[in-house]
């Protein structure tokens, strides 16, 4: 026997085109993500709950309470369960290990002799590429915290900036086994869970930032990772973005992005090509 849903739950697990429009044009707004119609069951799925959550009958409802007076609130709400939050530590070792042959042997000493030295993970998630940097920056400077040298790491998502200021992870064992900087830099706090070390920590500053918005940092950065973020951006958001990190960046600053990223048109101006989704500022130009 077939029992059959009640109409309410249906409604609110259907969309109408309208209503997925709104909902896409909403996020590309503010974020510069662009929905597409193969997400749409996606939208249906991370959405609903907050249809029930709100009392709401179906979609078109809650399209009314973005558009309404309390809508900013909502929004807010509405990002932090669209956007995907998918990382590991140690991603794209590539990246890495240019960092640590290449680039921060010149960073370090550049640091010990007074200087300023900043790094920023855009797009960070809950934590783990930046606090990889923080453990590869430790291994090869153990002083590094006694000195002017720190990581930013930013998302636009508050929960997720949360969860990586606690640091607290799960590893398999055979995760934590394959790479000895784990190993070195968390302590176990129970089975399956670890704790990022304090030493690391320190190095690492978290907070919420929305790479469409202004950005309030005033000194430049010696080398940005953006990875697997602007793939989610229409063209044309990307294009408003390189010249923003290029003007982000010292001269001869370092920008990792993405594997299935690249960087096109006026902004190839700015940057020169020194590794694989690795680019090096050239050129501010008249970069924004």
């Amino acid at each position: 026997m077939t029992l059959l849903q009640p109409e309410a739950d249906r409604r609110q697990n259907e969309i109408s085109d309208l209503a997925f429009s709104y909902l896409a044009t909403a996020l590309q707004e503010e974020t510069g993500i662009v929905l597409t119609a193969v997400k749409r069951e996606l939208v249906v799925s991370r959405l609903s709950r907050r249809l029930r959550a709100l009392d709401l009958p179906d979609f078109d409802a809650y399209c009314d309470l973005l558009a309404g007076p309390d809508g900013a609130v909502e929004l807010n709400e509405m990002l932090l369960l669209l956007t995907t939050n998918v990382t590991r530590f140690f991603r794209e070792p590539h990246h890495l290990e240019r960092l640590r042959q290449d680039i921060l042997p010149d960073l370090i000493n550049k640091a010990r002799a007074g200087e300023r030295v900043r790094i920023w993970s855009a797009g960070c998630s809950s934590g783990e590429e930046a606090y990889s940097l923080a453990m590869i920056l430790l291994d090869l400077c153990p002083e590094a915290r006694s000195m002017d040298i720190r990581i930013l790491a930013t998302d636009i998502d508050r929960n997720v900036i949360e969860a990586a200021k606690r640091g607290l992870y799960r590893f398999d064992e055979h995760e934590l086994l394959a790479d000895p900087l784990i190993q070195k830099y968390t302590t176990p706090t129970e089975a399956g869970a670890f704790q990022v070390n304090p030493d690391v920590k320190s190095i690492v500053k978290f907070a919420c930032l929305n790479l469409q918005k202004p950005w309030p940092m005033n000194g430049k950065f010696d080398v940005i990772f953006c990875r697997n973020v602007v793939i989610y951006f229409a063209a044309q958001t990307q294009q408003h973005l390189w010249p923003r990190f290029a003007n982000a960046l010292h001269e001869g600053g370092h920008l990792m992005i993405g594997h299935s990223e690249r960087i096109t048109g006026a902004a190839c101006a700015y940057f020169k090509p020194v590794g694989t989704t690795h680019y090096q500022l050239v050129s501010r130009g008249n970069a924004p």
